[in-house]
Order: C-alpha cells, then sequence, then structure tokens
C-alpha cells in the first residue's frame, strides 16, 4: 500500500519540492534500506545521489546500531532537480554514528538531507557535519533531529551546519534539533549561513592565485570537513572527486 504524498504540515517535508516528487511518488514512497550494524562491528557507507527518476532522487535508509557498534556514514547530494536523503538512525548501549554530508546546488535544484537520530541507550555517541554550497535560485535544507531517551545518560551528540551562498538568489535551511529526556548527557549544535569570505580572496589574489582558482581553493576547504573522517583512501577519493565536478559547475 502506497503511503499518501506528504504535505508542507509535516515538518519534515516543509522545504520540499512537492511537486517533482508527485509523478515518482508512487516509485519511492515504499521504499526504505533497511542497515543493521553487529555488536561491536564497524561498518562504513557513502550515498551519492544516483541517477535520478525525472530529475528526482528519493533515498530513505533506517540504520540500527549494535552495542558497541560504529556506522560512519558520507552523503553527497547533487545533481538532481529534487534530491532527498533521509537517515534514521537508532544507537544501542556504546554505539557511535558518525555522518558527514554535502549539499551542492544549482540553478533551481531543491537538495535536502533530513536525519533522526535516537539515542535509545546509555553511553552512545553521535556526529554530524553537513556543509551545503549553494548558487543561482537552488535550495539546500538541512534538518536534524537527535532524540535522547529518558534512560539514555551519558549521550554525547553533535551536529555542525554551515552553508556558504554564492549567490544571494541562492537558500540554505538549517534546523538542527535536541530533545532530550536524561539528565546527565553533552548534546550540542551549531549552523550559520555565509558567504566567502571577500578578504581571504583579496589575500589570495595578492598572493598570484587567479579569482576563479582561489574561490575553487576556498569552497574546497570548506566542504572538506564532511569527508574527513572517511576510512578509506580510495573511498575518500571517489567522493570527493565527485563533490569537486559538481564544485567546479557551481564556481
Amino acid at each position: 500500500m502506497t503511503r499518501p504524498l506528504p504535505t508542507k504540515r509535516d515538518e519534515a517535508w516543509r522545504y520540499a519540492n512537492l511537486a517533482a516528487l508527485e509523478p515518482v511518488w508512487n516509485d519511492v514512497a515504499n521504499v526504505t534500506e533497511i542497515v543493521a550494524v553487529p555488536a561491536g562491528e564497524t561498518l562504513d557507507r557513502q550515498i551519492i545521489i544516483p541517477p535520478t527518476t525525472q530529475g528526482v532522487s528519493v533515498t530513505d535508509l533506517n540504520v540500527t546500531i549494535g552495542k558497541g557498534g560504529t556506522f560512519n556514514l558520507h552523503l553527497l547530494n547533487a545533481a538532481a532537480d529534487y534530491g532527498r536523503i533521509h537517515v534514521r538512525v537508532m544507537l544501542e548501549e556504546g554505539a557511535h554514528f558518525e555522518m558527514g554530508g554535502a549539499i551542492l546546488g544549482k540553478g533551481e535544484e531543491t537538495l535536502e538531507i533530513v536525519t533522526e537520530t535516537i539515542h535509545a541507550a546509555p553511553n552512545a555517541t553521535s556526529n554530524q557535519i553537513v556543509r551545503t554550497v549553494l548558487s543561482e535560485r537552488a535550495t539546500g535544507t538541512f534538518m536534524g533531529k537527535v532524540h535522547v531517551a529518558r534512560d539514555a545518560q551519558k549521550t554525547d551528540a553533535a551536529q555542525s551546519v554551515k552553508a556558504m551562498l554564492l549567490d544571494r538568489t541562492a537558500t540554505a535551511n538549517a534546523k538542527p534539533e535536541l530533545e532530550i529526556f536524561a539528565d546527565d548527557v553533552k548534546c550540542a549544535h551549531g549552523a550559520t549561513v555565509g558567504e566567502l569570505d571577500k578578504q581571504a580572496l583579496f589575500y589570495m589574489a595578492s598572493r598570484g592565485l587567479d579569482p576563479a582558482t582561489a574561490q575553487r581553493l576556498m569552497l574546497q576547504a570548506f566542504i572538506a570537513d564532511s569527508f574527513v573522517n572517511v576510512a578509506e583512501n580510495a573511498a575518500r577519493e571517489t567522493i570527493e572527486n565527485k563533490a569537486l565536478e559538481v564544485l567546479e559547475a557551481l564556481s
């Protein structure tokens, strides 16, 4: 049975491009990938927005991390008229969730990363880093909810969200959110939206770099935070090269 098409009244879909989603909704509505990380083990995963159907890509990931396990997830959301990655993670005792995501948009693209991180047991940790670069009239959104259950003492959770607008016609939305029911936790989040540092660009130009090269290097450094924890060199090269390819089209 296909779920009904979401509406803007649903907070998780507030910024979505529902007009683009509607024609393919029957194909993507019930497609959820299930990932189970066994206790004490580590799993690394990358998601790069795949070839799209009618310009739309929707990825839905449901993850359970067993006791003492680790899940490292790296995301690149780009090159779709409407691209959405939704990740739901539940952490058992002593588990760790590490996520780095990049949203790179141009033209009229609408790109989203939406996460639900559920700390269900004590001593679990999570860290989410998202970097967004947008040009023209693109819209990039991160919505991340961290839920800490009453028994999940000693939780340590962090979210860092930063967006860079190359044109003032672009739109960045950031909504990190904490819902905490335990009283012995360490949780923090932060979100910023800005533009390229003109003084830094001027300094690089004074050292002989042309403006296009200076901008590209600054953007490359900006999104590098998202992929710093990619474990394998080959995997890091794959996702970084794809990100750089997209950045070339933005700058």
